[in-house]
């Protein structure tokens, strides 16, 4: 699955039963001869305050009641929202196939020389190692986690699962991160860090106010004569949507229902032409070929120099709208506004 292709996975890491519940007691006798302290964190005291919370997810509530000292992320993005608290996940998923994990721009500083076990890709999560990290919350916003993995993972410790209020993996980032917040005690700091991205969003509209006026469309292909072009409720989409564009409402008529992108042939290219068109890809391989196109060749999109093709990474601009969250938008701003006053 490519980093653009966002469906529920049918396939679930499954323990057999007697397995996991020895993998839990295991767990379970390890806890309770722990010995870390939360004594050397200044801002323990503070955030101990916070609890208990109670949070309110696609599979019922979740009650944390203390400070969690050693937090899993399973959303493809979270750990973003708790790095930005000064919280480094034990264990996170992969979702670009990224080693050594946290090498991308925005995040590196975050992590240090630290570096969380690697605990599924996507959807399917190893329980074995989740277990073994013995973690006292378990977090999947940008997830389509299903129900028989909570109940699993809810026998290791406390899970916030997905917002019930959207489809999977179409939650506002905003929403995400301040549920992260409050999970784990910092829900004034998320609220600050959200109000600080806001604004910069606001300003870049009000320094462009003609984007205003334009339908952009984001896409990619990562084959020959298959093509994808991003609904509104991909982050990348929203991304650009929170600058200031339009985005296209034929997009989303397209795509099947569920889906992030809408596939579209050669033949069918002509819905790209639009009045910006942002192609992110693997590299300059990818870029050739689609200009090689002669469909693609024909758009006035491409012919008036309106296209503007972004890597995914080296530099890893669209990794960063793709990520889109509280730690990844300034980077992602700070690289695309100049791009597109470019054009």
């Amino acid at each position: 699955m490519s980093p653009m292709s966002l469906k529920p996975a049918k396939a679930l890491t499954r323990l057999p039963a007697a397995l996991l519940a020895l993998v839990l007691a295991v767990v379970l006798a390890a806890c309770g001869s722990s010995g870390d302290d939360a004594g050397g964190d200044p801002s323990a005291a503070a955030n101990a305050g916070a609890f208990p919370v109670t949070i309110e997810h696609k599979y019922g509530s979740t009650e944390i009641s203390e400070k969690p000292e050693k937090v899993v992320t399973l959303g493809l993005s979270d750990q973003d929202a708790a790095l930005a608290l000064g919280v480094k996940p034990v264990g996170a998923v992969d979702w670009f196939k990224e080693r050594p994990y946290g090498s991308w721009s925005w995040a590196k500083e975050h992590w240090g020389g630290t570096q969380p076990e690697i605990v599924g890709e996507r959807d399917e999560y190893n329980m074995e190692k989740i277990a073994g990290l013995e973690p006292d919350l378990i977090i999947a916003q940008y997830s389509g986690m299903a129900k028989e993995q909570y109940d699993k993972l809810s026998q290791i410790a406390p899970v916030v699962a997905q917002p019930k209020e959207y489809p999977d993996y179409a939650a506002p980032w905003q929403d995400m991160s301040r549920r992260i917040g409050k999970a784990l005690g910092q829900e004034d700091q998320m609220n600050q860090l959200i109000e600080q991205l806001d604004q910069r969003f606001a300003e870049v509209r009000e320094n462009h106010p003609q984007w205003a006026e334009q339908t952009m469309i984001v896409a990619d292909s990562f084959e020959p004569g298959a093509y994808s072009a991003f609904t509104s409720t991909d982050p990348k989409a929203i991304f650009f949507r929170e600058m200031g564009f339009k985005l296209s409402e034929e997009v989303d008529r397209t795509a099947e229902e569920g889906m992030n992108v809408a596939e579209l042939s050669s033949e069918q290219l002509g819905m790209l032409d639009a009045d910006r068109l942002v192609w992110v890809t693997s590299g300059e391989e990818a870029n050739n070929r689609i200009k090689a196109e002669p469909l693609y060749q024909r758009l006035k999109v491409h012919q008036d120099g309106r296209d503007l093709f972004v890597p995914y990474e080296n530099p890893d601009v669209g990794a960063a709208f793709s990520f889109n969250t509280v730690l990844s938008i300034p980077y992602a701003i700070d690289q695309m506004v100049p791009m597109l006053e470019e054009k």
